[in-house]
């Protein structure tokens, strides 16, 4: 007997599709009657098969023939494409926190959803592999970002960011089944399809296959670390610099001052919020000195680990904490404004408006505080990354990373990181 491909094929080769007599009706009931066992067709596949395609002929066929119909079967002429949809979780935007709220793991909401496996040309379809939650997000949850190159996230609709992940099935020419990619406008979801020229290959070499790695330390936070440190910073070695890092055991705090050290500071100053990440900073990442804000006088402690001041200052939150560092910098010292993480939650414009006292000091001093965006650099990100990866591969920059497991944990680890919860990199594993 004919198999079913063969026939619908013939079938669409038939000008007259109502001249065809067969014995039982093609309908999602009957389909789903006699493949529900094999788990073959989704009921959005089925409904398809009827409604959008909508052969409405009937079909000689056994039950037998019937379990073996798998999906993807082609229609050239009258017909679209008979696809799978596969089901997946994604993470929406369930609500906002206002913009002088904090955010909380209910304003996000994870449903699931299905996913057309249907590529159009240059599309691939993505395994998500690592999400990444980064404290930028915080002006997403608002209506209105106030940086004119983000976008708010939608009330209801899919929320995205940067991920990594490997392509399971590809219509694009350059990227293959297996390879790994990333991507800063990738879905929260465990599946996606995306179009290729919105993704970037990655060589696992590059990170010696800690494929998370590529949302931090060789990823938008180690550039973000390292040009800002050098086009900001006007690290000179040899001229016994002290730099300072407030948040320094973030992502990219961490890393930052590391790359001052090897840069050539002779004193690395980091500021965190636990007596452990201080210890991790001074032990493991080579820090001269770190100051717990929680427990010490600020000003004190930086007195005491920076005996002959401030000459940069790797600004990641803003607020008192960088007030006082300010107040201690030297003449001609750079301030390099990466973030301002203690004002998130505030409706406050971007940068925050400094004190008038650090606002004279930098004047009197002469000390430079622009504005750093990572995007700015362009052309240096690929000179960076080979950087960044060597510096990891050969041991000289250690990698900190906090990681949470299931998509159904992306607004709590959100959520941990804008408090401070995370120790390096905060990543949220998908899936193997």
């Amino acid at each position: 007997m004919i198999s079913l491909l063969n026939f619908l094929l013939t079938v669409l080769n038939t000008h007259d599709l109502n001249n065809v007599h067969t014995r039982h009706r093609l309908t999602p009931g009957r389909i789903r009657s006699t493949v529900a066992h094999h788990m073959i067709f989704t009921e959005a596949t089925v409904l398809k098969l009827d409604t959008e395609v909508g052969l409405g002929v009937e079909l000689r066929i056994n039950e037998k023939l019937a379990a073996r119909f798998y999906c993807s079967v082609i229609f050239k002429r009258t017909c679209s494409v008979l696809t799978t949809m596969l089901t997946v979780q994604r993470v929406v935007l369930s609500s906002r926190p206002g913009k002088n709220g904090h955010p909380v793991p209910d304003n996000f909401r994870v449903e699931d959803t299905t996913l057309s496996t249907d590529l159009k040309q240059g599309e691939v379809l993505i395994k998500t592999l690592f999400l990444s939650v980064d404290p930028y997000m915080r002006c997403r949850m608002n209506d209105e970002t106030d940086a004119e190159y983000l976008l708010p996230w939608q009330l209801g609709e899919c929320v995205d960011g940067s991920g990594v992940g490997v392509v399971e099935a590809s219509k694009n020419e350059v990227l293959a089944v297996g390879d790994i990619v990333t991507s800063f406008n990738w879905h929260w979801q465990t599946h996606t399809v995306m179009d290729g020229h919105l993704l970037q290959k990655i060589d696992p070499r590059m990170v010696e296959g800690h494929l998370s790695y590529v949302l931090g330390a060789v990823g938008m936070p180690g550039l973000t670390a390292l040009l800002g440190v050098r086009e900001k910073g006007h690290v000179t070695p040899g001229a016994n610099q002290t730099m300072v890092i407030s948040g320094a055991a973030g992502a990219c705090g961490s890393l930052a001052g590391q790359i001052g050290r090897l840069d050539g500071c002779v004193r690395v100053v980091g500021i965190c919020g636990t007596d452990k990440k201080c210890q991790i900073l001074v032990s493991e990442l080579g820090f001269t000195a770190a100051v717990n804000y929680k427990k010490e006088d600020i000003s004190t402690a930086l007195r005491e680990s920076c005996p002959s001041g401030v000459d940069i200052y790797f600004d990641n939150v803003g607020g008192p904490i960088s007030d006082t560092v300010i107040s201690q910098m030297n003449s001609g010292g750079h301030v390099i404004l990466c973030g301002q993480i203690s004002q998130y939650n505030k409706d406050v414009p971007y940068p925050p408006p400094l004190s008038e006292d650090s606002q004279e000091a930098l004047r009197s001093k002469n000390i430079t505080r622009e504005r750093f965006l990572v995007l700015d650099y362009m052309e240096k990100h690929e000179e960076g990354l080979l950087q960044l990866s060597q510096w990891v591969k050969t041991g000289q920059i250690k990698v900190l990373e906090t990681v949470m497991n299931g998509i159904e944990n992306m607004g709590v680890a959100f959520c941990s990181m804008m408090s401070g919860g995370n120790t390096g990199k905060q990543v949220v594993k998908i899936s193997d």
